[in-house]
């Protein structure tokens, strides 16, 4: 029997891969994608991606968008609340593992481990201790495209928001920036790989600062009486 398995999909370029490595496994059935998302921007914490960005992604992977929508702010307590909540409904819907697509840190796996146990959901982390540097350069041969949505400027440079993540990218990232930004220095969008069935049409928009990050903001690409908008 393959196992039920519902994904945690930040949007980025990790998520996408672990579903890529999910969807080769025989023994798992990746059955829906799962995203926490501000309910007053309407955008993923952190990625600071669009809401309508998400669902384009999800109909692109072919599955379904489970969303929970978190308060801003939101207190931890608020969000574990939230995630208790849906993992109890996951488990009567019949959902026998969570996958994630964490790359080394320690204290995150451990803290999901922690929250699933005694739940009846295992926890998956399909591409954990990948070495970043052959993870990245894999991705990007494969195909997978994805456009950098957030910065911190702490770590990197504020000139890397709105960047594709290709092999230039790469190139040009500082020595001591893990290449697959795990310890938060940059996160990404998606939009187009082996693990889609279509591009997502999207375009970059204007580069702000707030609250200490840098965003790119991303759009997705429609058409509107022969215009695109």
């Amino acid at each position: 029997m393959r196992k039920k398995t519902l994904l945690s999909w930040s949007s980025g370029k990790d998520s996408a891969w672990a579903l890529h490595v999910l969807r080769q496994q025989p023994e798992v059935e990746v059955v829906g994608l799962l995203t926490t998302v501000n309910q007053l921007y309407q955008r993923i914490a952190i990625h600071a991606v669009r809401v309508e960005l998400l669902r384009l992604q999800a109909e692109a992977v072919g599955l379904p968008l489970h969303i929970i929508e978190l308060p801003y702010p939101c207190t931890n307590a608020e969000y574990e609340a939230a995630m208790e909540k849906f993992i109890a409904d996951a488990k009567q819907q019949g959902i026998q593992c969570m996958a994630f697509g964490d790359l080394f840190l320690e204290d995150i796996k451990q803290y999901r481990e922690a929250k699933l146990a005694g739940t009846g959901i295992t926890p998956l982390t399909p591409i954990w201790k990948r070495p970043t540097d052959k993870l990245a350069t894999e991705m990007i041969a494969s195909g997978l495209r994805a456009v950098v949505t957030c910065v911190d400027p702490r770590q990197l440079d504020a000139s890397f928001a709105g960047r594709e993540f290709n092999e230039q990218f790469l190139k040009d990232l500082p020595a001591h920036i893990d290449p697959c930004g795990e310890r938060g220095e940059f996160h990404t969008f998606a939009f187009d790989g082996p693990m889609f069935t279509q591009p997502v049409s999207m375009v970059v928009g204007e580069i702000t600062e707030r609250e200490g990050f840098v965003y790119a903001d991303v759009f997705p690409v429609t058409q509107l009486e022969g215009f695109i908008v």
